[in-house]
């Protein structure tokens, strides 16, 4: 693999290897820094590339155990969410009801304001489940909490937004 060919695959595979990482990690930078090594590593296996029957397969693979490596060392670093990672969210109006229920401006605001005053724990694992769209599973290993925690977290902001809308 020479090096345009490198930079063709790069711009071809990067924005979905980037996406599937995007899934584990909070930040865009740290999934673009584990994206940046998995194509680091390729580049430096590219004399075997040819002797990989699925060089797509490969790369998501790669990328999922540098992810993991990722996760792991952050989480033995005592490292916990904190809400700087997150930024400062606002729910867009694109958030649709399963039904396709338009939402207004004025509820937007008013589950924004719901969501900002929920705990801490609660406002967090919404926000990564329901506006970041991170998997359950994902969350709990990121939080060290269980699923059943987040579904508990998950209804109670939901009771409370649907309570607010009501009124």
């Amino acid at each position: 693999m020479d090096e345009h060919s490198f930079r063709h695959f790069v711009g071809i595979h990067s924005s979905d290897l980037l996406y599937y990482v995007r899934g584990f990690v909070l930040s865009k930078e740290e999934a673009e820094e584990i994206v940046s090594d998995t194509f680091l590593e390729l580049w430096q296996h590219r004399d075997e590339v040819d002797g990989i029957l699925n060089l797509k397969g490969w790369l998501v693979t790669v990328a999922h155990h540098k992810t993991i490596s990722y996760l792991r060392k952050k989480k033995c670093q005592g490292s916990t969410v904190s809400w700087d990672e997150v930024d400062d969210f606002v729910v867009s109006g694109d958030l649709q009801t399963p039904d396709k229920q338009i939402i207004s401006q004025e509820n937007m605001e008013r589950i924004n304001r719901i969501i900002k005053s929920l705990p801490a724990r609660c406002q967090q694992v919404f926000v990564l489940a329901k506006i970041e769209r991170m998997p359950y599973k994902e969350i709990a290993r990121l939080l060290g909490i269980s699923v059943k925690t987040i579904n508990i977290h998950i209804a109670h902001a939901l009771q409370l937004i649907s309570k607010a809308l009501k009124k």
